[in-house]
Order: structure tokens, then C-alpha cells, then sequence
């Protein structure tokens, strides 16, 4: 079995999933009045990393709680609309060339996976009819009933994260890694990329580019 691993921020999406879903929250019809809420609770969190108190692994999960505090009165299938109603203006920044890739290794017979920090509903939102065997995202809490849980933590997939699950969901399975490949933008993919025998770094942020340059990988 042969995987392909794609990343989605930055790599089939072309820009940053969190400042669109700021946008979005500030500009919605019904939700905007809980915006200014949200914005004085990320701020400080935000100002920590830029003066460098505050590690960008945190930020990253603190901003993902913070976001969906801010929607802890919807019900499940009110958040999945909400992640819904951002399906077309995000798939206009799609990677034509990377949704290429994904739809050559479906050809190819292999175990096409996304795996992203982004919210796992807004994944399989944006990504319909695009062919995915696995989706892993950060999953947003509910109850059995179909409230949001306040009790639990969400747990963001990013780093090391994206790693563990990759290889919880394909425990048992004999994976031809050698001749697998991983799509990724950023230096926090290093750890997926290095799975495979096939790393491809697209469009890559500067640290991943040198170590591109200098493994011989191949540049998108």
C-alpha cells in the first residue's frame, strides 16, 4: 500500500485558513456581533508570540480554542453550515496543480490522505468532490446531543501531531513508505515530508526551501 499525504494551508489552499475564518466571523450576518468578543481574547494571546513569550505552537492551538469558543452556541449542524458557507470563496485559491497531484495518486491506486491543523468540518466542507480516503483535522468538540463541549480541550493537529495521527490511522496496514509521497508548504510538515520516500515541498516557506534544496527534493 501506497500513501500521498497533503497538507492543505499553504499547499492545496493557497493562503491561510485563520485569517479567513476572522474574516468571516466579522463580516457574517448573524455571527458578526460575537467578533469583537473573540478579537479581545486572541489579542493578547497573539501580541505573547510576536514578542516571543508565547511559542507558535500554542498560539496556534490557543487561536483554534479561542475561534471556536466564539461559536459555542451553534449546534453541530450549524457550525457545519457555517463552514459550509465558506466552501466557494475558498476553493477560488485552490492549487490546480496540487488538486492534480491528489487526483493522479487516486488514479494511481493510492491511500490519499489530508491532513491539516484547519477544523475538521471546514475540511471536508472545502474539499467536496475532491477524493479523499482519509481526512484528519482538528475535531471541534460536541456532546452526544450535538452542543458544543465546553469541558473538553481542542486538540490541534499540527508539528509532530499531524505524524501521530497519520500513523494511528494507518496502524496494521503494510505501507510502502519508500515510494510514498508527502505534499507541504511549511517547516512544521518536516515531520510528515520525512515519512516518505517522495517529499515534495510546494511553494515552500524559506527554512523548508534550503532543506529542500539541500536533500534534493522536489520543489513545487
Amino acid at each position: 500500500m501506497k500513501v500521498a499525504i497533503f497538507d492543505f494551508d499553504g499547499t492545496l489552499y493557497s493562503k491561510e485558513t485563520f485569517q479567513l475564518l476572522m474574516d468571516h466571523l466579522k463580516q457574517h450576518p448573524t455571527h458578526r456581533a460575537k467578533y469583537k468578543s473573540f478579537f479581545r481574547r486572541i489579542l493578547p494571546l497573539y501580541i505573547g508570540y510576536k514578542i516571543k513569550i508565547v511559542p507558535e505552537a500554542k498560539m496556534r492551538e490557543g487561536s483554534m480554542q479561542i475561534y471556536a469558543n466564539a461559536l459555542n452556541s451553534l449546534t453541530k449542524p450549524e457550525l457545519d453550515q457555517y463552514f459550509e458557507d465558506m466552501k466557494e470563496s475558498m476553493r477560488q485559491h485552490f492549487n490546480d496543480e496540487v488538486v492534480a497531484k491528489v487526483r493522479q495518486h487516486q488514479n494511481d491506486d493510492m491511500h490519499v490522505m489530508l491532513v491539516s491543523g484547519a477544523y475538521t468540518s471546514l475540511l471536508h466542507a472545502v474539499t467536496e468532490g475532491i477524493e479523499f480516503d482519509t481526512i484528519i483535522g482538528t475535531d471541534i468538540p460536541f456532546t452526544e446531543a450535538g452542543a458544543f463541549d465546553s469541558q473538553k480541550e481542542i486538540y490541534h493537529i499540527q508539528g509532530n501531531r499531524k505524524t501521530e495521527k497519520v500513523m494511528e490511522m494507518l496502524a496494521g496496514k503494510q505501507v510502502d513508505w519508500e515510494h510514498s509521497f508527502a505534499y507541504g508548504d511549511s517547516y512544521s510538515d518536516l515531520p510528515v515530508l520525512e515519512l516518505v520516500g517522495n517529499p515534495v515541498a510546494v511553494r515552500p516557506e524559506e527554512r523548508l526551501k534550503q532543506i529542500a534544496v539541500d536533500r534534493n527534493w522536489t520543489i513545487m
